[in-house]
């Protein structure tokens, strides 16, 4: 007898199963009588379909999602005239600070202009490609490093102050905005390669300028306008020229005491100003391929200054020359990381 309930024990078990499926095929009948409307075995759930079907979409790339959010038309039209869409279109990863079009719109309309001109190609692609890092970095990570090499080659100061997140001197207002490609983080200001090639890269874009208006829209000459302002030089490097500028930056000024520099813009002092301000200037364009070539050159001052190269590098008087060949309508512009004085 014992044998015989061991031997029955799988029949019994099959017939319990089965029993569990009629009960429950009933049970769904009850609940769902249109077949059409109810899920079975052999149909899947058309709810569950979607889901899949949703998770193997991939994202738009970091283009098709600027093209798609609507407020990136600048950067959307700079990157097509830098020839630079299929390179954001490519396998990647990226990681993009975008500037939407309220940042572009802080820059001079000429400026902009020019710049999607294909003669200045060149240039665009400089500053579009400091706008870009290689690998997918966000947010949490962003956070926590002090800087970032971009595709220009140029690296990128970042820093978290009073909870905002700067890029340079960018904010950055909204973050992890993913692509199939990358990830966008949306920046309030368009961000220029530093002060060896910012010049040169924004500045070359402004051929229809003269030197005066170049210097102005670059906006890291503030104090050298004021001084020409003070001398009442403005008109005469207006005019017709051709002028070589060697041209200090704000940073150049900043090593000058600035109680001294007060004492320079004093109409008192206007005689000594313009002395100092035409020892940097030259009369005539003369390009850096020519700089490089003289010992010295004669200044607008009367006065001559000394010109070495060394390791590369061009020195006028004890000034290093940090960008050179910045067109200008009625002249050239070479920046120099020092005050000139006669």
């Amino acid at each position: 007898m014992s044998k015989l309930n061991l031997f029955n024990r799988p029949s019994m078990m099959l017939l319990a199963v089965a029993a569990f499926a009629l009960l429950s095929d009933s049970a769904a009948a009850q609940e769902c009588p249109y077949s059409k409307e109810c899920p079975s075995a052999t149909q899947p759930n058309d709810d569950y379909q979607l889901v899949a079907y949703q998770e193997t979409v991939a994202k738009p790339d970091i283009v098709d999602t600027a093209v798609a959010a609507g407020d990136f038309n600048t950067l959307v039209v700079a990157v097509k005239a830098a020839g630079l869409v299929e390179t954001l279109k490519g396998e990647g990863p990226f990681t993009v600070f975008a500037p939407a079009d309220a940042a572009f719109a802080q820059v001079d309309a000429d400026t902009l202009e020019n710049l999607l001109k294909p003669e200045n190609k060149e240039a665009l692609t400089s500053i579009l490609t400091y706008h870009v890092v290689k690998g997918k970095v966000m947010a949490s990570d962003v956070v926590k490093i002090e800087s970032a090499e971009t595709v220009n080659g140029k690296q990128l100061k970042i820093a978290v102050n009073d909870g905002k997140v700067m890029i340079n001197n960018a904010q950055v207002v909204s973050a992890d905005i993913e692509c199939g490609n990358g990830v966008i983080h949306v920046v309030d200001s368009v961000l220029m390669p530093p002060a060896d090639d910012a010049e040169q890269t924004l500045t070359s874009a402004k051929a229809g300028k003269d030197i005066v208006d170049t210097a102005v829209a670059a906006e890291n000459f503030s104090t050298l306008v004021a001084a020409v302002k003070a001398a009442g030089l403005v008109d005469t490097l207006k005019g017709e020229g051709p002028f070589t500028v060697f041209a200090p930056t704000d940073e150049a000024f900043s090593k000058i005491p600035k109680e001294t520099i007060a004492d320079l813009l004093k109409p008192e002092n206007k005689e000594k100003l313009q002395a100092i301000l035409t020892y940097h200037v030259v009369p005539g364009k003369v390009m850096a391929a020519d700089v490089v070539k003289l010992t010295t050159a004669k200044t607008a001052n009367g006065e001559a200054v000394d010109i070495a190269v060394a390791d590369g590098g061009v020195s006028i008087d004890n000034a290093k020359v940090t960008a050179t060949d910045i067109k200008c309508a009625n002249g050239v512009i070479h920046v120099i990381d020092t005050v000139l004085m006669p």
